[in-house]
């Protein structure tokens, strides 16, 4: 009797199961999905496979440069210098000077490069050689630790140069190739897929660097092969597009190991433009201190859904403040952009400067509100407080440029830089330096860029002794005191 009941359960049990799964298989709107959701593989199959990017790499590798980078002789620091070595035959190592290599991005016709911050971080020297082999000695025009990023400057016009995408549109799965010169091998293209986006790698935080806070990383994520040689180089969309600056790799190995990372190009497109009209870059703050939701912290703070960033505190006197936002407030968007991580929220927020207003929407009580913020800088001012920019060319009260290729070959010299313009109390025009005058070595030493020129003297104390040509190609020596 017993078996024959449990037997009857289980038919009845089973039979409502199909009855259940029948009603859901045949209802309509399951019917309508089903036809929609297949709908779109089908449209998948139909566009074709992996896509062609001749085309592309033929318009982007042009753009591309190789980033070649001298470093003065460092003094051997001797606390580090075990005493017993020398006892046991150990030799001193001699001060060398050192050099590496990485790759740049041309945004502008007339020379401007984009590459990483740590590509060109204390060089003495900056050399760019372009995909046709052309090499120019850069200007560095400014750079931003806190980003990452860095400005360089060439003599040339009629350059091709990158166009810019919208990193905001990028969608995770999306074609992307990579572009630059791993381990020095030139003009290499490599492909992949967008793997993630607002990737947060703690990169830049320095606890010995205060203004480190300032950081933001909210990088693109790929699975496009970028080696070391690749930083500074181009991620770009399958239209050729520029999305973002290679930057990083996730490996324990030091080489290329499944991840990439990359700076997207609209908050480069901000600092690039920053730098060029201020001189620094201009930093938009809302004043709060923020982390990621998290399921714990939902179930804690009874938050109804695990999505966006929670302010843990805002502080005194900040744009946050003023606009009306609130601890345990949850920040959900900026100007309509959804955001869903600190590091999202830090590239929207970025991407402004002081004086902005932003529209910012928050959850509050589980309730959407939203509030306008006028964002402050970190003196607390809303203006653009522009310091008087350095001059990065000038030396001693003269104003340098480098030469091109075929202004060299045509004055039959191999190095040089051009005395472009003297201040009336330049100690070179004191000495009868004229403008127009070509230095090519200071104390017996050939300079080959602005870089070396300035650095040579603005570190001398005593007599200097310039050489070089004259605008009529005539030989010129000036010898002078700098105190």
């Amino acid at each position: 009797m017993k078996k024959v009941i449990s037997m009857l359960v289980v038919a009845t049990a089973g039979a409502l199961i199909a009855i259940g799964v029948n009603k859901l298989f045949t209802d309509d709107s399951r019917q309508q999905f089903e036809t929609n959701y297949l709908g779109r593989f089908t449209g998948l199959s139909e566009s074709g496979s992996r896509p062609d990017f001749v085309d592309v790499s033929e318009m982007v590798t042009p753009t591309v440069v190789h980033i070649i980078t001298k470093y003065e002789a460092q003094q051997q620091d001797m606390q580090m210098i075990d005493p017993f070595d020398m006892f046991r035959g150990f030799q001193f190592p001699q001060s060398r000077p050192s050099s590496s290599s990485g790759s740049g991005v041309i945004i502008t016709s007339d020379g401007y490069i984009v590459t990483n911050n740590h590509v060109v971080d204390g060089a003495s020297k900056i050399k760019v050689t372009l995909n046709d082999k052309r090499e120019y000695d850069a200007l560095l025009v400014g750079r931003d630790p806190n980003t990452d990023l860095a400005l360089l400057k060439i003599d040339e016009k009629n350059l091709p140069f990158a166009l810019t995408g919208n990193s905001d549109d990028v969608k995770v799965g999306q074609w992307v190739l990579a572009v630059g010169n791993p381990f020095n091998l030139t003009s290499t293209v490599t492909a992949g897929i967008v793997s993630a986006k607002g990737r947060n790698l703690n990169l830049l935080r320095d606890p010995s660097k205060p203004e480190s806070q300032y950081s933001i990383e909210s990088f693109i994520q790929t699975d496009a092969a970028v080696n070391p040689g690749n930083s500074g180089g181009a991620l770009v969309s399958s239209d050729g597009k520029l999305v973002g600056i290679n930057t990083a790799i996730a490996s324990q190995t030091g080489q290329y190991a499944g991840y990439a990372f990359a700076v997207p190009v609209n908050l480069m497109k901000k600092i690039i433009d920053d730098l060029l009209k201020y001189g620094e870059v201009q930093r938009g703050l809302l004043g709060v201190s923020i982390q990621d939701v998290t399921a714990d912290l939902a179930d804690k703070e009874g938050l109804k859904d695990v999505k966006g960033i929670y302010i843990v505190k805002v502080n005194p006197g900040s744009s946050a403040e003023d606009a009306g936002l609130k601890d345990k407030d949850v920040i959900v968007a900026v100007d309509d952009i959804k955001v869903n991580s600190t590091s999202e929220l830090q590239e929207q927020v970025g991407k402004r400067n002081p004086g902005d207003k932003v529209k910012v929407t928050v959850m509050r009580d589980n309730k959407e509100r939203t509030f306008i913020a006028t964002l402050k800088n970190k003196e607390g001012k809303t203006n653009i407080d522009v310091k008087e920019k350095v001059e990065s060319n000038k030396a001693l009260g003269a104003e340098l440029e480098s030469l091109s290729r075929t202004e060299r070959l045509n004055l039959k010299i191999s190095n040089g830089v051009r005395v472009k313009k003297l201040d009336d109390k330049s100690i070179l025009k004191k000495a009868g330096v004229p403008a127009g005058f070509i230095i090519t070595s200071i104390d017996k030493k050939p300079v080959s860029s602005v870089g070396e020129a300035k650095a040579a003297l603005e570190a001398k104390k005593g007599g200097v002794l310039i050489e070089g040509l004259h605008a009529d190609g005539s030989k010129g020596y000036y010898g002078f005191g700098i105190d």
